[in-house]
């Protein structure tokens, strides 16, 4: 069987009464232009679309972007997306950090048949993850310098989640740990449990070969801020040689923010070094890199090389469901080794080995 696909035809309708009903100012408001990215993400629905408000409402056509629940068979368990647009609102309200403006949010789900969220839509290019910016799409045009800017402007983008101040309104989107215990034991717990109900363990010894090594060095101090989840140079949005948006806050934890400079990190490695090509040039290092981002946000990276193994344990673990779940519906043949053997597994083991894993 294919992948769910909404039919947009359905879903157009079912956003033009939501305007009507929710907006009764905008007139007889007309939605149109339904579209996904060219390469829709795994987890989550997103959909860009134009609202065409009546002629006599004074305002002007807007084009907005639509996070809905996920159909089918899913990556995660589950989709906060009301925290996701309280976190954005938050943002918005107390951070630098560039992201996209919130429009509304839909609790009732007899409009789309679930929770969604309505935002601003951003223009501008975003590096590609499919195939990966390494190999293919509008940087490869660039020359180095550009490279080396945007990766520096795009590290400080994100240094500027970690210096948000955690208020009550942050911190009470996100559980907090049990007593006795810190934000890193909650999450190994949370990717536990992950693999638990997504996967079967046994199929999987180097995630569980991972997991012994990542409680035998866990950290004994833990910095904690805001933490973005999936920070990957693929989720900002750029413009004029700045970043203009931040993408993909499903992900979203408290914890020590050096968490996110390394799936940063890890993210790149398995796009290069997972698949054989070399980093396009002019990027800046590994130490470049972690110099920038603790000049920026001004933590420390003194634990990067955990958060590195910790990072590509929770890729690897998470391009296993992708895979289990495209066999599910037949893109992939049911005896695929892919969700064992990729480009996030090749550098978690490369990895492990080094360290003594």
């Amino acid at each position: 069987m294919p992948p769910p696909r909404r039919d947009f035809t359905r879903l157009q309708g079912q956003l033009q009464d939501w305007f009507r009903t929710k907006f009764p100012d905008w007139g007889s408001v007309r939605v149109d232009n339904l579209r996904g990215p060219a390469e829709t993400g795994y987890s989550s629905d997103t959909v860009v679309f134009e609202v065409f408000p009546g002629p006599a409402s004074g305002r002007q056509p807007k084009t907005l972007v639509a996070k809905l629940h996920p159909e089918g068979v899913t990556v995660f368990p589950e989709y906060d997306l009301e925290r996701q647009y309280r976190l954005l609102e938050a943002l918005q309200a107390l951070s630098t950090a560039p992201v996209p403006s919130v429009f509304s949010l839909e609790l009732d789900p007899r409009f789309v048949g679930g929770v969604f969220y309505v935002m601003d839509f951003v223009s501008g290019r975003v590096p590609p993850d499919n195939p990966p910016y390494h190999t293919s799409g509008w940087l490869l045009d660039l020359d180095p310098g550009s490279r080396r800017q945007l990766w520096e402007e795009g590290i400080a983008a994100m240094a500027r989640v970690h210096r948000t101040r955690c208020t009550e309104a942050i911190r009470g989107l996100f559980p907090q740990p049990k007593p006795g215990s810190s934000f890193l034991d909650q999450q190994l717990e949370d990717y536990r449990k992950f693999i638990d109900w997504g996967l079967d363990r046994s199929r999987y010894p180097l995630l569980s070969r991972a997991e012994e090594w990542l409680y035998r060095h866990q950290p004994r101090e833990e910095q904690v801020a805001l933490c973005w989840g999936d920070a990957r140079f693929g989720n900002q949005i750029f413009r004029d040689g700045r970043c203009v948006a931040l993408l993909d806050w499903e992900m979203a934890r408290l914890g020590d923010p050096v968490q996110d400079l390394a799936w940063w990190w890890a993210i790149d490695r398995c796009f290069a070094e997972g698949l054989g090509v070399p980093r396009l040039d002019g990027l800046p290092t590994r130490e470049a890199t972690i110099r920038l981002w603790e000049t920026q946000s001004t933590f420390s990276a003194k634990e990067f090389d955990y958060y590195e193994i910790l990072a590509l344990y929770k890729f690897t673990a998470i391009m296993a469901r992708v895979v289990r779940q495209l066999c599910f519906y037949e893109v992939l043949p049911a005896d695929t080794t892919m969700d064992r053997d990729n480009l996030a597994s090749a550098v978690l083991e490369r990895e492990l080995d080094r360290r003594g894993g």
